[in-house]
C-alpha cells in the first residue's frame, strides 16, 4: 500500500506532541524521532495537526490527477457534501464550474452515494437483527473498531461508505474505464481507496488543501464563476453527512423514526443496560446516538465491550463536529459550530424517493464485511516492565509520576511501549531533568575551576564550590551578588555586548592573589554568559620566578662580560706601553750599530 503520511525525519526531534496527542499511540519513537507504525494507525490525522514543525505532510495525489487529464482520459471528480461548508459560492452551481475548469469531465456529488447508503441502513434497521448498528461511513473510525476493538465488529454496518458507493455508481454507469477522483477533507480516505475489499473503485483522492493551490493556480475564484447546477440527481438531506448527526438526520428523513435523539460524548445517551433490552419488531426499535471526537469514540467502544448500550443506531466519526473538521479541510475561518449551522439550514429535511435509489441498489452490492485487524504486539511480564520501570529509577508505586509527558498517560504503559520498542527510556522527562540536573551538580559541586553563569545584568545564575575556596564567598552567598561586587565584569560585558566569545585570556586578581585563565562564552538561548576561570597562579608564580632567574643570569653575564672587557683593555694598555718602550729602546740600539759602522769604515 502507498504511504500516505509523508514523514520528514529531519525537523523531528525529542518533541514528543504527537505521541501524547495520538489516542492509539501509533507513533514510534526511535533516535528520538517519531515514526508512524501503519498497522497501529487509524489515519485520523492527529499527529499532523499538532506537529510544530510540520515534519507530517499528507502524500498528495494531485500531480497523479493532473497527468490523468492531460493524458486525455475521463476523470469525474466525486465531491464530498463538506464543500458546502468549506468553499466560498453564493451558488453551488459555481463550485460545479469552477472544479470544471481544471478539466475533469464531470461533478458529481458524493452525497449521491450517501442516498444510497442512507437506503442501506434503513434496511437494517427495518430488518431489526442486530443488537446495535454502528455506522460504517468514517474509515478512520472503521479503523479504530477493527484495530483496537475487533470484539465490536459485528456491530458494524455490513456497508461501503458513501465515497465507495458514488464509486461504484459512476463506474456502473460511465462504464469501468473512466476514472473517479473522490474530493473530501479525510485522509482516512486514500487508504479506504486502496483497501482490496472494493479496490478499483476511486482511482485518487484529493483533499480541499490540494484543490484551494490547485485553483489558485489557474487564477480560479469560485464566487466568479458561472451558474452550473449539478445535472443529476439531488441528494438532498444526505448532504448532511459531513456534520455531526447528519447521517442520523438522513436516516430519519427516509425511515419515519419519532423517537428521541441522543448526543454521546462518551455516555450512553440513554442506551439500554443490564438484560433490558429494545424491541426490534419495530422499525423505531433503535435508539439514536452519535458521537464525535477520537476520546469520545473510543469512550463509546469501551462503554459497548462493557455491554452497558444494547439496541443504538450509533452515528460515529472520529472528527469533532463531524467531516466539516478533517484534518485535510483546508483553512476556514469559520469554526465548526457555524459550519454546521449554516449548512444545517441550507440543506432541506427532504429524503430521497425510493424510486430514485432502489434501481441503482438493484444493479450494485454495497456490502462490506469487517473483521479483526488488530496489531500482534508482545505483551511484556510484570517483572520485564518492574525491569524498565526501574531503570528509569521508578522502584516504587510512588516513584511512578504518571505525568504523560512522554505521552503515554502512566508509566507503566510506557514501559511497556518500551518493552514493544515503540518508545524510548529517555523519553522520560523527570527522569531526564534530573539526570541532567545531577551531571550539572556534579560539574558545579567537583569541578576543580571555577564556573560562573551570569545573566546581562551580571546577576550570578550559578557559582561553583571552587569559587569559595578563591573569592571566599559561599554559593549560597554568591548567588544573592552580582559578578561586580567582587570581581572586575568588563570582560563579560564584553561578551554580553559583542555576542563574541574569549578563549585563553590570562587574567590577574591581586586582591585575591589569583591568576586565571579564562574562557568566556554566549550562551543565545538563555541570553547569559558563562565563565570558566582556570587557577594558574602557581604557573604565573613559576613563571615568574623563571623570569627573575634569566634576569639575574643575564646580569651576571653582563658583568662578566665587563670585566672581561676591563682586563682586556688593562692587557691592551700594559701591551702599548711595553711595546712602545721596546721599540724606543730597540731604534736606540739600531742607530748605535749604525753608528759604529759608519766610523770604523774610514
Amino acid at each position: 500500500m502507498m504511504p500516505i503520511i509523508d514523514f520528514k525525519a529531519t525537523r523531528c526531534r525529542h518533541c514528543y506532541k504527537c505521541v501524547r496527542n495520538c489516542e492509539v499511540k501509533a507513533i514510534m519513537v526511535k533516535d528520538g524521532r517519531a515514526e508512524i507504525m501503519p498497522d497501529n494507525c487509524v489515519l485520523c490525522g492527529k499527529c499532523m495537526q499538532v506537529c510544530p514543525q510540520s515534519a507530517k505532510t499528507l502524500v498528495s495525489d494531485l500531480d497523479l490527477v493532473r497527468r490523468m487529464i492531460e493524458r486525455g482520459e475521463k476523470v469525474y471528480l466525486s465531491l464530498a457534501p463538506a464543500y458546502m461548508g468549506i468553499f466560498k459560492y453564493h451558488t453551488i452551481g459555481q463550485v460545479r464550474a469552477a472544479l470544471l475548469q481544471l478539466g475533469f469531465a464531470d461533478v458529481r456529488e458524493t452525497s449521491e452515494g450517501a442516498a444510497l447508503v442512507t437506503a442501506e441502513y434503513n434496511r437494517l434497521i427495518a430488518e431489526g437483527t442486530m443488537e446495535n448498528i454502528i455506522t460504517t461511513c468514517c474509515p478512520s473510525a472503521n479503523d479504530l473498531i477493527e484495530k483496537y476493538y475487533p470484539d465490536l465488529t459485528p456491530w458494524m454496518a455490513p456497508v461501503v461508505s458513501p465515497m465507495i458507493a458514488h464509486g461504484m455508481l459512476l463506474k456502473k454507469e460511465l462504464g469501468s474505464d473512466c476514472k473517479v477522483v473522490f474530493l473530501g477533507p479525510c485522509i482516512a480516505k486514500k487508504k479506504e481507496a486502496q483497501d482490496a475489499r472494493h479496490s478499483g473503485y476511486i482511482d485518487a483522492v484529493l483533499n480541499f488543501n490540494d484543490i484551494d493551490r490547485w485553483l489558485s493556480e489557474e487564477d480560479i475564484l469560485i464566487e466568479d464563476c458561472e451558474d452550473l447546477p449539478f445535472e443529476k440527481a439531488d441528494p438532498r438531506v444526505n448532504r448532511l453527512y459531513p456534520v455531526s448527526s447528519g447521517v442520523i438526520s438522513s436516516v430519519l428523513a427516509g425511515g419515519g423514526w419519532t423517537d428521541g435523539e441522543h448526543r454521546g460524548n462518551g455516555q450512553t445517551g440513554g442506551g439500554w443496560s443490564g438484560d433490558e433490552k429494545p424491541d426490534r419488531g419495530r422499525t423505531d426499535g433503535y435508539r439514536k446516538l452519535y458521537v464525535d471526537g477520537e476520546r469520545e469514540c473510543m469512550e463509546l467502544c469501551e462503554s459497548l465491550q462493557r455491554g452497558e448500550i444494547y439496541g443504538c443506531f450509533i452515528e460515529i466519526d472520529m472528527c469533532s463536529g463531524g467531516c466539516i473538521n478533517g484534518p485535510a479541510a483546508g483553512k476556514n475561518p469559520l469554526s465548526r459550530f457555524k459550519i454546521k449551522l449554516d449548512m444545517e439550514e441550507r440543506v432541506a429535511r427532504e429524503p430521497v424517493p425510493r424510486e430514485e435509489t432502489e434501481p441503482a441498489l438493484v444493479k450494485l452490492t454495497l456490502a462490506k464485511t469487517f473483521s479483526d485487524h488488530s496489531p500482534k504486539d508482545r505483551v511484556p511480564t510484570q517483572r520485564q516492565i518492574q525491569e524498565i520501570l526501574a531503570k528509569t529509577g521508578k522502584v516504587r508505586a510512588e516513584d511512578e509520576l504518571n505525568c504523560g509527558a512522554c505521552g503515554y498517560p502512566t508509566c507503566r504503559e510506557k514501559a511497556i511501549a518500551v518493552f514493544q520498542k515503540k518508545a524510548e527510556l529517555n523519553m522520560c522527562i523527570p527522569f531526564m531533568y534530573e539526570k541532567s540536573e545531577s551531571f550539572a551538580n556534579l560539574v558545579i559541586e567537583t569541578s576543580p575551576n571555577i564556573v560562573l553563569i551570569v545573566d546581562e545584568t551580571m546577576k550570578i545564575l550559578e557559582y561553583s564550590a571552587a569559587g569559595a575556596r578563591y573569592f571566599g564567598k559561599s554559593r549560597t552567598e554568591a548567588l544573592q551578588m552580582y559578578l561586580f561586587e567582587f570581581i572586575d565584569p568588563s570582560d563579560v560585558q564584553w561578551v554580553f555586548d559583542t555576542h563574541q566569545n574569549i578563549h585563553g585570556k590570562k587574567v590577574s586578581y591581586p586582591d585575591y592573589h589569583l591568576d586565571t585563565l579564562q574562557n568566556i562564552v554566549y550562551i543565545e538561548k538563555e541570553n547569559a554568559v558563562l565563565a570558566t576561570f582556570i587557577d594558574i597562579t602557581k604557573e604565573e608564580e613559576q613563571a615568574r620566578q623563571d623570569y627573575e632567574k634569566k634576569l639575574e643570569t643575564i646580569d651576571l653575564a653582563q658583568k662578566v662580560i665587563h670585566k672581561q672587557m676591563m682586563v682586556a683593555q688593562e692587557i691592551a694598555g700594559l701591551l702599548g706601553e711595553t711595546t712602545a718602550e721596546t721599540k724606543t729602546t730597540l731604534t736606540t740600539l739600531c742607530r748605535t750599530l749604525l753608528e759604529d759602522g759608519e766610523g770604523g769604515g774610514k
